[in-house]
């Protein structure tokens, strides 16, 4: 299918009405067109050009910029432009959506999901950070997910979801199977490892820092005030961890497709029946340091505990998982805690 390079990368009058999405609805969207397993799995390009394209024009917007803004402004689930087609990812526009739960299963002290006995639907999308997509070469590997406070699937009424963002170092790794890769939701920068990416990623934070003050460091207030009162005041831890149980096995291959790995650890050999789970392990804690400048960040964290699991049961490489469905960026606060010190309030940057 042919897409506009421009697409909808703006916030839209869609955007605003957002009101809330039924899993199945989303889920349905992503499944909706795999690509075919005949041929080999696209791979869309993230270059210097699409992250500058319009910053010198007087007459057209800088799409970039426009596209940071709306990232954290919008909580839209769905994206389906005004044309069907979605929206063009200028970052991790290769991943692979997958569905399953969000289980608590230990005492936290924290409040909304974070509390120990929350089960929630997910929908996550594992994706690059760039164009390379193949083990043995130097990638950021990701995971986000939207929650959904239920555990029914076929729920009737349309809900808000929380949305989480991990990644590995932002500069890139060399993990040679997803079952060694770390996710942080605060990932450390090196970004020298981009080699003749790295004008890129010096362009993405230059852009993520004016559009929300923090680039590399995504909250999670949005899941500990899921579900939560309004009077109740909101207990979030500061990092999360994700990796892949132990338990997994590991897909061999040179040069595999991160997405073929993945859905190899979801289908095996059948190509579709799902016959296993992809566990990862949930770990937080509030104890971590950062030294270095935006471009250069090496964090360090102690005394993780693990809370619980994520589970995946199904996974699909798609059109609409690339194009269409939508991760909000939770706005950075001050006070993690604190709504008031959000940095961007209702479209606007306030702080």
């Amino acid at each position: 299918m042919k897409h506009n390079f421009l697409g909808s990368e703006s916030i839209t009058d869609e955007d605003w009405r957002y009101q809330g999405s039924r899993f199945a609805d989303v889920r349905d969207a992503v499944f909706a067109n795999p690509y075919s397993s005949k041929a080999a799995l696209p791979i869309y390009k993230v270059t210097l050009l699409s992250v500058l394209r319009g910053l010198l024009s007087v007459r057209k917007p800088y799409l970039f910029f426009r596209a940071a803004e709306r990232s954290v402004d919008s909580h839209a689930d769905l994206r389906w432009g005004s044309d069907g087609k979605g929206f063009r990812r200028l970052l991790h526009p290769n991943g692979v959506c997958l569905t399953g739960m969000w289980h608590i299963t230990e005492e936290t002290g924290y409040t909304g999901y974070f509390r120990r006995g929350s089960k929630a639907l997910v929908i996550g999308r594992y994706s690059t950070c760039c164009t390379e997509t193949r083990r043995g070469y130097k990638r950021s590997l990701a995971l986000v997910g939207k929650l959904y406070p239920t555990t029914d699937p076929n729920h009737s009424d349309p809900l808000r979801t929380a949305d989480f963002i991990t990644q590995q170092d932002i500069g890139g790794e060399s993990t040679y199977y997803v079952n060694d890769a770390q996710l942080f939701n605060a990932p450390s920068v090196h970004a020298w490892r981009r080699g003749t990416g790295t004008p890129i990623l010096l362009v993405t934070g230059a852009v993520f820092q004016r559009a929300d003050n923090e680039p590399s460091h995504r909250q999670l207030y949005e899941i500990a005030e899921l579900g939560k009162a309004d009077v109740e005041p909101t207990r979030c831890p500061q990092f999360m961890r994700l990796s892949v149980a132990t338990e997994q096995p590991r897909i061999e291959g040179a040069t595999l497709d991160f997405r073929d790995e993945i859905m190899a650890q979801i289908y095996q050999n059948d190509t579709t029946t799902p016959r296993q789970t992809l566990v990862f392990r949930i770990d937080v804690t509030d104890e971590g340091q950062t030294r270095g400048t935006a471009f250069w960040q090496n964090r360090t964290f102690s005394n993780w505990c693990t809370i619980g699991k994520l589970t995946f049961d199904n996974a699909v490489v798609s059109y609409n998982g690339d194009f269409v469905i939508h991760f909000h960026h939770p706005s950075w606060r001050t006070n993690r805690n604190d709504p008031a010190t959000a940095t961007r309030i209702n479209g606007r940057k306030v702080r």
